[in-house]
């Protein structure tokens, strides 16, 4: 049976949420927990930050929004954190919320995607609520990847497959 537009998008939002994970995952690995916690200037979030930001953002909007559990969101602590969690700690909470997350994901039932909700004030669908989300976290694990560079020089090496190819038959990354 072929599946249905609705599901392939909540298909690949699962596997974009995992695949991001496992890129912030990478950065964690090669980092300490002082380079997570680091922060260039007063105006600027650490790693660290973004990924509680990460966390909240998902549990507001994902679990409790698309999924119905309770707000129990603080974003200006997100912001707030100096340190006091490490690598670990971080990769726990994060694995956690997008576990949470997908499992959320996975079991809406398709004719639920355009039921209306409001989160953040808001006023949007569970299908705009899973794709602010999916954007949002593709955004700040593009930061988290920029800053791990600039803090290591390391290259992350996710798109070496494709030094020296035209083309290539793999999925979308």
């Amino acid at each position: 049976m072929e599946s249905t537009l609705e599901q392939q998008f909540l298909d690949f939002s699962v596997a974009k949420l995992e695949q991001l994970v496992g890129r912030i995952d990478a950065c964690l690995q090669i980092l300490t927990d002082d380079a997570v916690w680091a922060r260039g200037g007063g105006n600027e979030n650490a790693i660290g930050n973004l990924i509680l930001h990460l966390c909240g953002n998902v549990r507001q909007w994902i679990v409790s929004g698309v999924g119905g559990s309770a707000d129990v969101r603080r974003r200006d602590t997100e912001f707030a954190a100096e340190g006091g969690l490490t690598r670990a700690e971080l990769t726990a909470r994060l694995h956690s919320t997008v576990a949470e997350a997908t499992g959320v994901i996975r079991s809406l039932p398709l004719e639920q995607l355009g039921r209306r909700l409001a989160i953040q004030g808001y006023d949007v669908s569970k299908f705009e609520a899973i794709y602010h989300v999916v954007e949002h976290f593709s955004m700040h694990t593009g930061q988290i990847l920029f800053a791990t560079k600039m803090l290591t020089g390391a290259d992350l090496g996710f798109y070496r497959h494709l030094q020296g190819s035209q083309s290539h038959d793999l999925q979308t990354p």
